[in-house]
């Protein structure tokens, strides 16, 4: 059965990305420390089209989390630009060039219509403006089977937390304290979480949960 999982950096005070998030910095004020863990990881740089890097406990982790996707759910703000509005003249197309990491279809929350978009490497976005469930729904379909990644950002996730939608939660904790910025979680988020690992590795500590309906 299909599964919608998540997987995402957090500062130990709870924010997945830090204050003043622009175009010029996409995760805030010191939101880029969220991923010193992964970036140098040859599983990382592989997906993103680069050779060598180093391999340690993390990249069983990152390895784990690329299996058995097979399709995608992200929000507006992850995709871009920061700020939301319509379209303009359409050139804007994410923030990962002509080949994104992804090599499946994602959905794209947002309020503004548009076409989907097809990039190299097999992945098109889609854009999806009736809300999380047919975004979910839409996803499913594509994956035939294979689970549903919901890649953020942090309203997102915590929206789909609150409806009850999401599954499994790995939470990539970084010893690193923010002060502000997005959240996943906030007062009034209603969940249960069943611990199903931990995982301790340099820089990092990845506590993966079950969510419990």
């Amino acid at each position: 059965m299909s599964k919608l999982r998540c997987h995402i950096s957090i500062s130990l005070d709870g924010f997945v990305a830090g204050p003043n998030q622009s175009v010029e910095s996409p995760l805030g004020e010191g939101g880029e420390r969220l991923h010193d863990w992964v970036i140098p990881l040859a599983a990382w740089r592989e997906a993103h089209g680069e050779q060598g890097g180093e391999e340690n406990v993390s990249a069983q982790i990152v390895e784990e989390v690329r299996e058995n996707i097979g399709a995608a759910v992200m929000g507006r703000n992850m995709f871009g630009p920061i700020g939301g509005g319509d379209w303009g003249d359409g050139e804007w197309k994410g923030w990962w060039g002509d080949n994104p990491p992804y090599h499946y279809p994602v959905y794209v929350v947002t309020h503004h219509r548009r076409e989907p978009v097809e990039m190299a490497g097999g992945t098109t976005f889609h854009f999806v403006t009736d809300g999380i469930e047919s975004a979910l729904d839409q996803a499913k379909k594509a994956a035939g089977g294979m689970d549903v990644m919901l890649w953020g950002g942090g309203s997102i996730v915590e929206q789909y937390l609150a409806a009850g939608l999401l599954d499994e939660l790995e939470l990539h904790v970084v010893p690193l304290v923010l002060g502000d910025g997005a959240r996943i979680f906030s007062a009034d988020t209603k969940v249960r979480l069943e611990q199903v690992r931990a995982v301790e590795a340099p820089g990092v500590t990845h506590l993966k949960y079950r969510v419990l309906t």
